[in-house]
């Protein structure tokens, strides 16, 4: 097993409560927001640890996700995981098409212009609605936008690079 399959993938958090009997919403970063059901077993980041839970049931409830976590039977029990961050292993994700990356496989990768010069390491990306973002971090922050074939030149996940068509100073 390769570290980049090593890896835990952050998909989403406990955002709320859901009723009395254990039920949590979620908020989602899954497209769709209901995929996030679709793996069975999570873990929890809860108190500075990892714990692993795994999914009873769930279903889309509005515009929001609700589970029932195996073990979690009370509001109380339920209260107890707010904010948990919900994470899978990068090995359960489903393999990409040609050409497609997840975001977390981008995180880490060394970010340098065409001229050689280095940025710094990709944080990790925000989502804006016209298109991604890149944080990079360096000797200071940069926001580099995810445009790829404009911005982003090349992507190589086996080296750990991603070249850049982007001025060091700005």
């Amino acid at each position: 097993m390769t570290e980049h399959e090593d890896k835990r993938v952050v998909l989403g958090r406990v955002s709320g409560l859901f009723g009395v009997r254990g039920w949590i919403k979620v908020f989602s970063g899954t497209e769709p927001r209901e995929a996030i059901l679709e793996y069975g077993d999570w873990q929890l980041h809860v108190r500075d640890e990892w714990r692993d839970v795994k999914i009873e049931t769930g279903q889309r409830h509005g515009k929001n996700v609700i589970a029932k976590l195996a073990g979690i039977d009370d509001r109380d029990a339920a209260a107890a995981l707010m904010d948990a961050e919900i994470a899978i292993w990068r090995r359960e994700l489903p393999e990409t098409e040609a050409g497609e990356v997840y975001w977390a496989d981008l995180e880490g990768l060394q970010v340098r212009t065409e001229a050689g010069v280095e940025l710094g390491a990709v944080d990790h990306l925000l989502e804006t609605g016209a298109n991604d973002v890149l944080v990079v971090k360096g000797e200071r922050e940069r926001l580099v936008p995810f445009i790829r074939g404009q911005v982003v030149k090349q992507i190589d996940l086996e080296q750990g690079v991603l070249v850049v068509d982007w001025d060091p100073d700005f």
